[in-house]
């Protein structure tokens, strides 16, 4: 087995290393390596309860006070994890905005949207007075909202699922972030909608330069949007490796359930096929392979102890005692 091997050297934007998340005692991420560098889109794919989201959520200091963070989060050397309540205010919608899965709930609903976007921008941008609205506008404008002036001084809730996205985007960009992670920017909306915003996100990122952290259970949407893709599971992350090479050959059995539970859009029609099973439960999770119960090919090394991520290749991860392009596996179905 070849030993642990570290990410291809890379100018690192963001930089997460063995970061380790408990709550009352029970780990829920264990040791997570990733990063995510300058103009870079990252995708991060899973089941619900994979981590995917407490992973960025505790690197940005917005999990609750009992949670236990272990491990490191640096954003250009600086730390995060630990970090004055003073530096991480000025880091959070500053250098790395967050869009939330429900822009609803996100969005204070006893105040008007301008003046919502009107505290990140003198917050990060030291705005005040008439350049704010001017700005707010602007910024309206730059993610299609119409008559934005005048919906500067709407409610959250006078505006539709797909608009409070859009707000959710403009606050996003209001303090003109270096990184933007979108956490399942478009499961409320419907296809149509869905199509937009993702089209406005790849556009506004391009024109702006940002690093794009993708979270979502959308696998075409990952295809098309990123540039590398990282797959959790029950708290780790089991297999990275470029968007193009994932998809065509992915190498963890995990990860290969994931696109075979996919319907095809051409070819010959065939059965979708499932992952039997759930994520377990971090409090009873299996002493070795957390995805062995699960997994069509397991063998007597995968019960001893979770394997380690190492290097496959020259841009994949993998954490499998199985080589995937070596040994073939049965499908699940067949299983």
């Amino acid at each position: 087995m070849s030993e642990p091997h570290k990410s291809p050297a890379r100018t690192a934007e963001l930089s997460l290393s063995k970061l380790t998340v408990s709550f009352d005692g029970v780990t829920v991420l264990h040791g997570v390596d990733l990063s995510v560098g300058k103009g870079e889109a990252l995708g991060l794919v899973g089941e619900s309860g994979s981590g995917k989201s407490v992973t960025w959520l505790a690197a940005l200091g917005l999990l609750p006070g009992k949670a236990k963070i272990t491990g490191s989060a640096r954003l250009d050397g600086m730390e995060l994890i630990g970090a004055k309540p003073e530096t991480l205010d000025t880091v959070r919608g500053g250098r790395v905005a967050m869009i939330f899965q429900d822009p609803t709930s996100a969005l204070n609903p006893v105040l008007k949207v301008g003046r919502q976007i009107g505290e990140a921008l003198a917050l990060h941008r030291g705005l005040s007075g008439a350049a704010i609205r001017a700005e707010a506008k602007r910024l309206f404008d730059l993610v299609g909202i119409p008559d934005a002036e005048r919906r500067l001084s709407s409610y959250p809730h006078e505006f539709s699922g797909g608009q409070n996205q859009r707000v959710m985007i403009a606050m996003a960009l209001a303090g003109a972030p270096d990184i933007l992670v979108a956490d399942e920017p478009t499961t409320a909306l419907d296809v149509t909608i869905q199509a937009q915003i993702l089209d406005l996100i790849n556009t506004v990122r391009r024109e702006m330069g940002m690093a794009l952290v993708l979270i979502s259970h959308d696998l075409g949407v990952i295809a098309e949007t990123c540039d590398r893709v990282a797959v959790m599971y029950a708290g780790r992350i089991v297999e990275e490796a470029p968007a193009s090479a994932l998809f065509a050959a992915p190498h963890h059995p995990y990860a290969r359930g994931l696109l075979h539970s996919l319907p095809p859009l051409g070819g010959e029609r065939r059965k979708l096929v499932s992952i039997p099973g759930v994520v377990p439960d971090p409090r009873a999770l299996p002493h070795g392979c957390a995805f062995a119960p699960r997994c069509p090919q397991v063998l007597e090394a995968c019960l001893s102890a979770p394997p380690a991520l190492r290097g496959v290749g020259d841009a994949r991860r993998l954490a499998c005692v199985l080589e995937a392009r070596t040994v073939p596996l049965r499908s699940f179905e067949a299983a």
